[in-house]
């Protein structure tokens, strides 16, 4: 399955966005799905992430409370909603499937798509 995340932007602080991450060669309704994200100089950060049926949800202390994770296995697509977006939250934005919903090192989703940038001003 190929993942490609879109939705990114340039926004100011306290503003919302919502990002999409799309799949196609195959099916996300089998896996669990996260968004990481990755600033300039650091290391990639878990975010959320979504078992296979949407039943349960995981977030990361940074966004717990602003972020929300959502899919729907008919469209093939996962969801995440940013709410009060601050400039902390400027990274480039990444899907990821076929983890454990629980894991949030980024070596243990195997399967990556391309990021969309995110951007949020003061």
């Amino acid at each position: 399955v190929q993942l490609q995340a879109y939705g990114g932007g340039l926004v100011q602080a306290w503003s919302s966005l919502r990002l999409s991450c799309a799949a196609s060669g195959g099916t996300l309704s089998r896996d669990h799905v996260a968004w990481f994200r990755q600033a300039p100089g650091k290391e990639r950060e878990f975010a959320a992430a979504i078992s296979l049926n949407g039943r349960t949800t995981y977030y990361g202390d940074s966004v717990q409370g602003r972020f929300t994770i959502s899919r729907d296995n008919f469209k093939n697509t996962v969801v995440l909603q940013m709410n009060n977006l601050e400039p902390e939250d400027t990274a480039v934005y990444h899907c990821a499937a076929g983890g454990n919903l629980y894991w949030t090192s980024p070596s243990e989703w195997p399967y990556w798509g391309q990021g969309t940038q995110v951007t949020v001003s003061s």
